[in-house]
């Protein structure tokens, strides 16, 4: 059974919560169990976030250090590194957790229409909730697409209806969508090439309809949702087989062929699509759903094979509470991080490890908030 650490007194509720969490396969699997590898998988993803890739990024740019940063700053064009799998293993958790979401939903009598319901408000307002965050940072009230709640609302809605169908049909949309957008860039090559990064067709395509300006800062383009549809389909694909009852054994096969044939193709192709996380390419989808299913496999093993539960539950605490530390991550981190450098310096005695050792500082200060959330029973959800 895979459960978490036994609390205070304060957490009855979280007690009978998870008395009922039991590991993704068996005939005994219950509709409303939490997978909690699940959980601790989003939660080091989350901190990622929340400690800007533990400020490895600022490590000087010379030698050892600079192959450490470069793995924790997005590659400007082209190409994947540590840091451009996050994202797509933010869409991959979405997808898994959704047969858990509704077999939940059923087991508590909600009708088809009542879920559909549910899911229509949910996907809305997490997009409102995007926006605000989004007006907030950028300090203008104004609609962007491609940022991480919207993506993840847009791409859940289409999963969503897309889980109707039977599974070959979900096997032929899901390659449908790769095809034809890596089919927009090569047919409708710009001056620069089928994928530069001013020229290309998703590009000039939001220029002629006028989004351009919804994608701004960054060289993402609106056509990336096209691509990123699969790789939250190639999630659910992965809730669903962790809830077969299959055993164990057999899902990790199935889950570590998957993942093979993920970088297999992805690598394969990238020859002809390049992988390219700004444009989400057919080959970047594939390339990081490999990684993704790597992710999820290790603390799979980690939690309900090696039961090493007590190790990765301070991953949990903030797993459970990822929307609340998302937001918290863009409303008032800036805040925490000032207030600690008043008391830290920056940690300067550090030497090249001072920003390493104020964004562990900011971390912890961020998890002891999940932490008091936790103890209380507090998890926000939309």
């Amino acid at each position: 059974m895979a459960t978490i650490p036994a609390p205070s007194g304060r957490r009855a509720v979280l007690r009978q919560q998870f008395s009922a969490a039991t590991p993704a396969s068996g005939p005994q699997a219950e509709a409303g169990a939490r997978f909690l590898p699940l959980d601790a998988y989003r939660g080091l993803i989350l901190l990622l976030l929340v400690s800007d890739g533990f400020g490895f990024a600022q490590l000087p740019s010379r030698g050892f250090y600079r192959l450490i940063a470069e793995q924790f700053e997005h590659r400007p064009w082209g190409g994947a590194v540590f840091y451009d799998l996050i994202m797509p293993a933010f869409l991959f958790m979405a997808g898994v957790a959704m047969p858990y979401a509704f077999a939940r939903r059923a087991q508590q009598g909600f009708t088809r229409c009542d879920t559909t319901r549910h899911v229509l408000i949910r996907c809305l307002r997490l997009v409102i909730i995007s926006q605000i965050l989004v007006s907030i940072d950028d300090r203008r009230a104004h609609f962007s697409i491609h940022n991480v709640l919207t993506v993840v609302a847009i791409t859940y809605l289409a999963c969503f209806f897309l889980m109707r169908l039977k599974w070959w049909k979900q096997v032929v949309t899901a390659a449908a969508l790769l095809a034809a957008h890596s089919a927009i860039y090569l047919l409708f090559p710009g001056a620069g090439g089928a994928f530069a990064q001013a020229t290309n067709a998703g590009a000039r395509l939001d220029r002629w309809v006028g989004l351009a300006s919804w994608n701004l800062p960054w060289s993402c383009v609106t056509l990336n949702l096209v691509s990123e549809i699969p790789l939250v389909l190639f999630g659910v694909w992965v809730g669903t087989l962790l809830r077969s009852g299959r055993p164990r054994a057999a899902q990790m096969k199935i889950l570590a062929s998957g993942m093979a044939a993920a970088f297999a193709l992805g690598l394969a192709f990238s020859p002809v699509v390049p992988i390219n996380k700004w444009l989400w390419t057919a080959t970047y989808t594939l390339y990081t759903t490999g990684w993704s299913i790597l992710g999820l496999l290790l603390f799979y093993l980690l939690v309900d094979v090696f039961k090493l539960r007590r190790a990765v539950f301070p991953l949990m605490v903030v797993g459970m509470n990822s929307l609340f530390i998302y937001c918290l991550n863009d409303l008032v981190k800036g805040r925490i991080d000032s207030c600690i450098a008043v008391f830290s310096g920056g940690f300067r005695f550090a030497g090249v490890f001072a920003p390493v050792a104020q964004s562990c500082a900011v971390l912890f200060a961020v998890w002891l908030i999940a932490w008091w959330m936790y103890r209380r029973g507090i998890f926000i959800k939309v």
